[in-house]
């Protein structure tokens, strides 16, 4: 089969899979994974947190009926292994949080586990590789996978929110690492953008709603900080390797600013409040579909910006980071001019 035929059964078996199990997940444990109503929740009902357990299930089937249906460069199955071993590391924490709600795990305790599954990356070799010696690159990928897993799992604060940026995220980085030679970059965003789009519908249902939970947002911000450290991203730009760093720069800003106000606010950064920018857009007006639209186009825009950098002269690398900066600190002055009252 061709590589296009491959790239599309990837995403259709993923999709499938996940949108057909989830129906009878939330039949079967739906009783015993529910997000209850109370403290910054708004929804009236309990509603079962088996997102995380239709993506996982559907990433899972897809990258297994892709490897025995074709055949992988020697060789190119041993990342994602890693990927795979840290990233069921990173479920069960989050399956783990779910069950222990509303209390949850301790912090302590989820750091512990998200170190447990980066050394799993380590040591298949899926570190920034672009930084050296050892004893700097190791800290910072621990840096960057415990950042990004937190950061997407902040993003799950209303429907569709957390998935839609995952997927423009998985989107942005399975173009750019199209000329790569390791495929299973290729194939493992593709079976995760095709399980988080099946999980979709089941998210802005009103009859049968489903929501992500720690399972799915923390599997999603642990899945895509590993496929922004599996491959090379640019043979024409020395300074591509920052094209990763662009597609997630807006969770990256989004838990910046979630931080910052809280510590402005003089209150914990570690503890939930409504400081998040999408609750201040809703409490000031915006409705989700807008809130979504907002989110989605802006990460679209980052993908953009992520790939000039894999194509631009060196000269063109700084004018290009300035613009999200620049962009950021404009939007959070904002955000904090619509006032504490609002963010309730």
């Amino acid at each position: 089969m061709g590589r296009f035929v491959l790239y599309l059964f990837t995403v259709c078996t993923a999709f499938a899979c996940t949108y057909a199990v989830l129906p009878g997940l939330s039949h079967i444990f739906g009783k015993y994974l529910l997000d209850r109503p109370g403290g910054l929740k708004k929804h009236t009902n309990a509603v079962p947190v088996l997102g995380g357990c239709g993506i996982f299930a559907g990433l899972l089937i897809a990258l297994f009926a892709i490897r025995f249906t074709t055949q992988f460069p020697s060789g190119t199955l041993h990342s994602l292994r890693g990927i795979l071993l840290g990233g069921s590391i990173i479920f069960i924490m989050g399956l783990w949080d779910d069950l222990k709600k509303p209390q949850g795990l301790p912090i302590w305790s989820k750091l512990l586990l998200q170190a447990a599954a980066t050394v799993c990356l380590i040591r298949y070799g899926i570190v920034i590789h672009a930084i050296s010696p050892v004893w700097i690159s190791y800290p910072l990928t621990f840096l960057w996978v415990v950042g990004l897993t937190n950061a997407f799992n902040l993003l799950d604060i209303m429907d569709g929110l957390c998935t839609t940026q995952s997927l423009v995220c998985t989107l942005g980085l399975f173009i750019i690492s199209l000329p790569s030679e390791f495929i299973y970059v290729n194939f493992a965003a593709l079976a995760l953008l095709g399980a988080g789009a099946g999980f979709l519908p089941f998210n802005f249902s009103v009859k049968d709603k489903i929501f992500l939970g720690d399972s799915g947002s923390n599997l999603l911000g642990f899945l895509i900080a590993s496929l922004g450290l599996a491959t090379s991203y640019s043979y024409n730009s020395s300074w591509g390797f920052l094209a990763p760093l662009l597609i997630v720069f807006l969770p990256i800003a989004d838990i910046s600013f979630v931080s910052f106000a809280r510590l402005l606010g003089g209150k914990n950064p570690l503890k939930g409040s409504a400081d998040h920018a999408a609750l201040r857009l809703q409490a000031n007006g915006w409705g989700l579909k807008y809130i979504l639209a907002f989110f989605t186009l802006a990460g679209l825009l980052c993908n953009v910006l992520a790939f000039m950098v894999t194509i631009c002269a060196p000269g063109w690398v700084l004018p290009i980071l300035a613009i999200p900066i620049i962009a950021a600190v404009v939007w959070a002055k904002y955000l904090l001019t619509l006032g504490e009252s609002h963010a309730r």
